[in-house]
This record gives structure tokens, sequence and C-alpha cells, in this order.
């Protein structure tokens, strides 16, 4: 009896100890990565909206997330950009969720991925969710920069089984169309190794962009194009039904709109294979994308030609999204280049203001103007990454104020204030 008795203590003893360390230990391991709460954007109509109320859009452009994840030594600028940004009252920053066969490269070769640059790209994700800044993560880039469609042709030549060199057939090609689809269920489906979500079921991310700048000059009739989308889109909402959906497009009008004659920037815009209206229509296409570079468009015009342009521009693709799609219509980039011979700082202002307000406008109507994302932020010290466009907001008081108060008036219109931290930080103390 006593014998016994001297082994029930002993077992109780170590349950206690076993129990003390998982208490203990267990709260370490339970409470390391708090997740802040978060809804999935989602769209009603022409509004996007989130736990039921309407979601307006003051963000940003920085494309170099992922890259600068990648380093150590320049990791830390992520964190100081979305923590930047989210002080702005910025909701949303859209940035490259690609790098295809250069420095840096997610993948390597096609359906080849190196995990450290998938682990910096983890790394964003986790730092935009506890910074309360959405995500929309573009898949892949019509241009050369960080591989583009041209790698993915260049991957399919050199393994012999591509049907031509040229770069438009990423679009055609079913070996290309077949090395993106699985890039798109790579993207999807991957595990965030710090927050535990697949990405398909994160909330941080706002949206997927199918490409940046789609353009297929070898069938300016649009058929093309407009083919791949419709199959890429439903490629991937088989996979995403969470996550709305973009193209990525410049805006321009196509050769069979009237609109191209009247709203295109020049004759040159319809004919690069893409058309506003008709790509964005499609059915797995949840809202539209404009982008606003009057100074690249326009040539030999003064600085008052483009701003009205820009009013131009903006209002016929407002229309568009209300009354021939549906949908919002949101500007994931405007820049002003400071190249042109007559640049001043402040005109970015005047820039910057007429489009905040036609959103602004736009918005207290409850049309479909949803937001605007600048083009681009960088943290001090990356002037060998910057371009002609790239701003460290904070270094102009004028331009910081101006951006700040567009969060602040966009959040009281709805008076979603209370729901984001930020922007309560933010607009309460303007009132």
């Amino acid at each position: 009896m006593v014998a016994a008795n001297g082994l029930w203590f002993t077992v109780l003893g170590i349950a206690s100890c076993v129990a003390f360390i998982f208490m203990s230990f267990g709260d370490v391991r339970i409470t390391y990565y708090q997740e802040p709460e978060l809804a999935f954007i989602e769209r009603n109509g022409t509004q996007f909206t989130v736990d039921g109320r309407a979601f307006y859009i003051n963000g940003w452009n920085s494309f170099w997330l992922m890259d600068h994840a990648a380093d150590g030594d320049r990791k830390p600028r992520v964190g100081a950009m979305l923590q930047a940004g989210a002080k702005m009252g910025m909701t949303v920053c859209r940035t490259w969720a690609f790098n295809d066969g250069t420095y840096n490269a997610l993948q390597i070769s096609p359906g080849q991925f190196d995990e450290r640059v998938f682990k910096a790209l983890d790394y964003v994700i986790s730092e935009a969710r506890q910074h309360g800044v959405r995500l929309l993560l573009s898949l892949v880039n019509n241009l050369q920069a960080y591989g583009g469609k041209t790698q993915y042709v260049k991957w399919a030549w050199e393994e012999g089984i591509g049907l031509s060199s040229s770069n438009d057939s990423f679009f055609f090609d079913p070996s290309i169309k077949r090395y993106f689809k699985n890039y798109i269920k790579t993207m999807l489906t991957r595990r965030n190794t710090i927050t535990g979500f697949e990405y398909r079921n994160d909330p941080t991310i706002f949206a997927w962009e199918l490409i940046n700048e789609p353009r297929c000059m070898s069938d300016p009739s649009g058929d093309t194009l407009q083919d791949w989308i419709v199959e890429m889109s439903a490629f991937v909402k088989s996979i995403d039904k969470n996550h709305l959906l973009t193209v990525g497009l410049e805006g321009f009008y196509g050769p069979k709109n009237p609109k191209r004659l009247t709203v295109n920037p020049e004759n040159w815009a319809s004919t690069f294979g893409s058309d506003f209206v008709r790509n964005s229509k499609i059915s797995d296409v949840d809202f539209a994308s404009v982008h606003i570079y009057p100074d690249h468009w326009i040539h030999d015009r003064e600085f008052k030609d483009k701003l009205a342009f820009v009013s131009k521009w903006m209002l016929s693709h407002t229309e568009d999204g209300h009354y021939e799609l549906n949908k919002p219509v949101l500007f994931t980039e405007y820049g002003l280049s400071n190249l042109n011979k007559d640049f001043h700082y402040s005109q970015r202002d005047q820039f910057y203001k007429t489009i905040a307000d036609i959103i602004y406008k736009s918005a207290k109507r409850n049309r479909s103007g949803a937001g605007a994302l600048i083009w681009q932020f960088f943290v001090e010290g990356m002037e060998e990454f910057n371009d002609d466009f790239g701003i460290v907001p904070w270094e102009r008081p004028s331009t910081y104020k101006l951006l700040t108060e567009q969060s602040c008036r966009l959040a009281r219109i709805k008076g979603v204030i209370q729901q984001n931290r930020n922007l309560k930080e933010l607009c309460l103390e303007r009132q």
C-alpha cells in the first residue's frame, strides 16, 4: 500500500509538471502571433465593402517589398514602409507577388520556387496584417522587369516546346499557359510560414491582379488577350473564391470602342489588344483597374492640358463602371514624372489633388470610383530603386498633408474611422 501510494504521488507529480510546462509554454506558443481581426473585402455592385460597410481606398504602390524582404540588410525597409503607409491612413498597398528568373527570383524556373523568397513574401503579408494594411498582389508583369511574360516565353523556347519566340505567345501558347497556371495554383495555395494561413484564406490580401499592364500588340483586335483573361480569371476563381480579382489594365479603349477617339490619350492607345470595357466585363473579374500617366501618354502639351485629360479620363472610366460594368473602378497607378521640362513639385500636389477630388466626389455619390493608389512610395535611402515618379511622402509636408487628408475624408463618408485603428488615430485628431 505504501509502495502504491508512492507510485501514485510520483505519477501525480509528473502530471503536474507536464501541466505546468504546458500552461506556461503553451501560452507562449498560442500568443506568439496574435492575429488582428480582419474580414475579407467584398463587392456589392459598384462598391467595395467590408463588414457590410462601403470601403473606399486611398493607397499606394511599393512593388519592391518581397525583393527587399528577401535580403537581411534591406528587410527593415518593408516594415518601415508599411508602418508609414498605415500611419497615413492608407489601407491598400499594391506590390509584386512575382519575380521570375532574375535576382532574388521567386520562380527560378517553371514550377521551381526559392523557399527563401517565398518566406520573404510570407513576411510581407504578415507585416501588412500587423499594420492593418491590405495587399493587392500582382501575379506577373507584361514588362520585362522582374522576368515578366518575356521570361515565360524564354523558358518554353529553351525547353524546345515554345510555339513562338514572340513575347505575345505568353497569351496563347498552351505550354506557357500551363506554366502560369501552375504558378497561380502554387501562389494561391501557399501556406504562410508565419501566420499559418493559406494565401487564398488570408483576408490581408485585398485582391489578386492577373498581370501588370497587359498588352498583346500582335492581335490589336483584342481577341487573344480577351480569351486569356477569360481563361485565367476562371482558373483563379476555381481555386480561390474568397478574394476579389482584377486584370491590371491601363484603361485604354480598344479599336471597336467609340471612346477610343474621344477619351484615349492618342491614337496609339487603341492598338495594344486591350479594351477597358470588354476586358472588365468578364464575369470572374470583380473590379476594373486603370492607370493614369498623362505626361507619358500626351506629348507636347502644357500641364493644364494634362490635368484636363486626367479629369476626362477618370470621369469616363467611372461612368463606365457605373453604367456599363456595374463594378468598382480602382485607379491602381497614378504618377507625374519629375523629368518633364517644366516640372515643379507643386504640380504633383495639383495632380494628386485632382485625382483625390474626383475619387471623393464619386464616393460621396455612391458611384463606381472606389479609390486610387499612388505610384510609388519609398523610404529614405532607396534612391537607386526610384524612378521619375517615386516619392518619400513625408519629405514634402504639403504632399503628406494632402494624402493623409484624403484618407480621412474617404473614411468619414461611411463612418468607418472607428473600425480602423490607424484611421482612428489619424483622423479623430484632425476633426
